[in-house]
């Protein structure tokens, strides 16, 4: 009988028996080398084992390995009779090459009964398609057909639920289960931080340190000090950097170092992030970056552009990323031949196509050294459509240094762009008000409601005796 997604609860499936014979020797290990094991497979067919299911489990094995899915796929349908290691590999196979959909399509034709290792690649192949539903039914399969607790089964499960979106049934199945690992933990960490639940991804973290079920990994720490950094709680992100302090079988190296840079440099203690950085013994493209990107944000330009030459020096080659940064440093200190410069090297030194983030850094430095002309003409100049926020950085400009032609000029291309988003037309509306123009700020107001657009409101992050509290503006507002 073909397994079915609506017999899931109800169908029960005897395995098959498993007679292993003798393989040929140097199959397997020949598997590292292609021709090798190629020269293998025309031995194991002249020898008469082509029709053994252990041989022919170990070509198919052997076959999805290197990627070949259409002679794996072509070994599988000359299988008189596949086993369940024949179907947990080809299913296991085609949902790792991208074939999620085949995959799960073989799962619900087998014929036997499946054990973990093939519900862990079906569940695989259900979360990179979100597919939600069916993920459910083979939960529920599992529990009416497979009696032994088996942990790597389970996380797979709180995996899928998480990559779903469907924190409520992981947290369910995280409480419920019998026995759970750094995995289990780190899944749930991972999962509310990446679905905006930063607060709770931080109380799983801390349930995990004060229970002492298992110790938290690297993966686990970098992913609490990203939630930590993600809402500004400093204080959260040292008594992580403090609780590290305590492993001695962590190092604060590669992805944990760049992670308390960024988490420092997110909550504005740069001398905490500098020295971070000074202690790495190996710093990458992404610990440069980071160190420069913020001394960027944190006014501290010239400094930014000295790291960046520390960097040449040491050999690491500058990114699309770092340009950002550098070009946001001399936005803010000011540096407009420096960062024209850096805008010209990007492409013709280091090989690198300005995006559109790059133009919008070069049209926000003229915008704030006054030079309005330069930047309107950069924008025309783009090889690109400028996008709304680029139009509402000159904007802002205009607004500072009091140019009204051009506001005028501005306003009304933006009104006439269709493109063009809420924030830059509230930015227009705002712009007017704050010069009494309300008749004007209302007309911009009415074009946005003719759009569709509403304004959200404004929100912010406060960190109270180590919480982290939401408020929303109009509380403060007392509305």
């Amino acid at each position: 009988m073909a397994f079915s997604y609506t017999t899931t609860c109800s169908t029960t499936l005897l395995p098959t028996t498993i007679t292993p014979s003798p393989m040929p020797s140097g199959l397997v290990p020949c598997c590292d080398h292609t021709q090798k094991a190629l020269r293998s497979m025309v031995h194991v067919t002249k020898s008469g084992h082509s029709s053994d299911i252990f041989i022919q489990n170990s070509l198919l094995h052997f076959y999805l390995v290197e990627k070949d899915v259409f002679s794996a796929s072509q070994l599988f349908q000359s299988i008189s009779f596949p086993d369940v290691v024949s179907w947990t590999s080809i299913i296991s196979g085609l949902s790792k090459c991208g074939f999620e959909a085949e995959a799960i399509a073989k799962f619900s034709l087998m014929d036997v009964k499946p054990n973990s290792a093939t519900l862990v690649s079906v569940l695989s192949a259900c979360s990179s398609l979100r597919a939600l539903r069916l993920g459910k039914a083979v939960h529920a399969y599992s529990l009416g057909n497979l009696s032994d607790n088996n942990i790597v089964l389970d996380n797979s499960m709180l995996d899928f639920y998480v990559k779903c979106g469907s924190l409520v049934s992981a947290e369910y199945l995280f409480v419920k289960m019998p026995n759970r690992d750094v995995v289990s933990w780190t899944t749930m960490v991972d999962g509310y931080a990446k679905m905006g639940h930063c607060e709770e991804a931080i109380g799983v973290f801390k349930n995990m340190v004060q229970e002492g079920e298992t110790e938290p990994n690297e993966a686990t720490l970098v992913t609490v000090l990203t939630a930590s950094s993600s809402r500004g709680a400093l204080s959260l992100g040292q008594w992580v950097h403090s609780y590290i302090g305590t492993r001695c079988d962590i190092a604060v190296e590669g992805n944990l170092g760049n992670a308390l840079i960024n988490m420092y440099v997110k909550c504005g203690h740069m001398s905490a992030a500098i020295q971070v950085f000074n202690r790495l013994l190996y710093k990458d493209i992404i610990s440069w970056d980071t160190i420069i990107s913020g001394m960027a944000v944190n006014g501290r330009g010239k400094q930014a552009l000295q790291l960046f030459s520390q960097m040449l020096v040491n050999g690491v080659l500058p990114d699309d990323v770092t340009f950002i940064s550098l070009l946001s440093a001399c936005s803010h200190a000011g540096l407009v031949d420096e960062g024209s410069m850096f805008f010209k090297s990007m492409r013709y030194i280091y090989g690198i196509v300005p995006s559109l983030l790059h133009y919008g850094c070069m049209v926000d430095m003229y915008g704030r050294a006054g030079f309005l002309e330069e930047a309107e003409a950069f924008i025309r100049d783009m090889p690109e459509e400028a996008e709304g926020p680029i139009w509402g950085s000159l904007l802002q400009a205009c607004k500072s240094h009091g140019n009204e032609n051009m506001f005028e000029r501005i306003k009304q291309y933006l009104l006439n762009n269709g493109d063009v988003s809420m924030g830059t037309l509230a930015l227009l509306s705002n712009a007017y008000a704050s010069l009494d123009r309300w008749d004007d700020a209302d007309k911009v107001r009415k074009a946005m409601r003719g759009r569709g657009l509403k304004k959200m409101a404004g929100s912010s992050w406060i960190e109270l005796d180590t919480s982290t509290n939401r408020r929303n503006v109009d509380e403060y507002a007392g509305r």
